[in-house]
């Protein structure tokens, strides 16, 4: 049974008179790899700093094994802290950097030269001793920083956006890293970032905020597949959400029609949030489809399209690998594990329709298109 490490107890922080976090409750658990998922503003890396003790709660309390720390200083407290600025000294080689805080603590020579040894294997860069960090990469550099802040064996290690400055795909090699890292040293790991694909790859659990609230707190999957309102739906991946109504335990009504699904416990005729994921739907023919609508834009992404579709004026977003041309009339299935069924909240009819688009989606779509009406003239 895993045991509790960290405890914030109704946490408040306020800067002026702004609340930056609303009365937190949040544990943690020794080993546990735990990630703060939110954008920015939502009072995530606050409340990193107030575990970490660069931050005191306005009112609430911070607990650390039982024992309660609000005064404790950082230098105190059996955590160290990687950021997304790495901080290395650069007039010190590697093997300094990461000796940096044992010579602070007066360890012996002997046994720092072993540590260094250690960590630096740890982090896939055995021999890099002598190195300058000047010599190294981005993602080398990250790997020093984890080095240094493992070597003295905190019992956590809080993360701030550490990967925010590398390329996406030394991003995603680092992920896997973290995380074997993690699970060979033993350490509990308290992770910050709002990329949704990091927070799910790497997480034991994710703990998704929002205006310095919690929204809802579970494992990856259970946060992907069961979301506890339309801003978590919406943040944790692509969610296409229709306003429905319940008439009864497994069936829920939208467009007029009603659809099997797995939900239930809802009061009869209930007004609800229906989340469907962009992969869980099938472009049949309008004869074979639950639904029929228009194709408005369709995105080549490599592994598949993004089709958008109209259905009587609410877009949604349909992932597939079968390529359907703009106008084109389509119907979709959707099998009843495809619905997920929510209680209406304040994130109501804020997310879901994709009639408009970001400007990264509008020039993903014009370089798609361009390539799309290619292909069709050489067909």
């Amino acid at each position: 049974m895993s045991k509790e490490l960290i405890r914030l107890s109704d946490c408040v922080v306020k800067f002026d008179d702004e609340i930056i976090l609303d009365h937190l409750n949040l544990y943690i658990n020794d080993k546990e790899f735990l990630t703060l998922l939110g954008p920015s503003g939502c009072g995530k890396t606050t409340t990193l700093r107030i575990i970490g003790g660069f931050q005191k709660p306005t009112s609430g309390d911070v607990f650390f094994d039982g024992r309660r720390c609000n005064d404790v200083p950082p230098h105190k407290r059996q955590v160290n802290t990687v950021f997304q600025k790495y901080a290395l000294f650069t007039h010190m080689n590697i093997f300094e950097n990461v000796a940096f805080g044992l010579r602070i603590a007066k360890t012996p020579e002997a046994e720092i030269a072993r540590r260094v040894e250690e960590a630096l294997e740890l982090v896939n860069l055995p021999g890099y001793g002598k190195r300058r960090v000047s010599s190294l990469s981005g993602g080398q550099q990250q790997r020093v920083a984890i080095a240094r802040a493992i070597v003295n064996r905190p019992q956590v290690l809080l993360l701030d956006e550490p990967l925010g400055a590398l390329d996406l795909k030394l991003r995603k090699d680092m992920q896997v890293e973290l995380k074997r890292i993690q699970r060979e040293v033993g350490i509990t790991f308290i992770y910050v970032t709002h990329d949704q694909e990091e927070a799910l790859t790497m997480s034991d659990t994710v703990v998704v905020m929002d205006k310095g609230n919690i929204q809802q707190i579970g494992a990856p999957e259970d946060i992907y597949n069961e979301p506890k309102n339309a801003f978590v739906a919406d943040f944790i991946g692509e969610s296409n959400i229709i306003d429905g109504t319940m008439p009864e335990d497994k069936v829920v009504k939208m467009y007029g029609r009603k659809f099997p699904c797995l939900d239930g416990g809802f009061a009869p005729g209930e007004p609800v949030d229906v989340v469907i994921r962009p992969e869980d739907i099938d472009i049949v023919s309008p004869e074979e489809g639950q639904i029929t609508g228009t194709v408005t834009e369709v995105t080549f992404k490599g592994m598949h399209y993004d089709i958008i579709v109209d259905f009587q004026g609410f877009k949604w977003l349909i992932q597939t690998t079968d390529y359907s041309p703009e106008g084109a009339r389509i119907g979709v299935k959707i099998d009843p594990d495809g619905f997920h069924v929510m209680h209406k909240s304040a994130y109501s009819g804020k997310f879901g329709d994709y009639s408009s688009y970001s400007d990264e989606y509008d020039e993903l779509n014009v370089d798609a298109e361009a390539g799309l009406e290619g292909d069709d003239e050489e067909n």
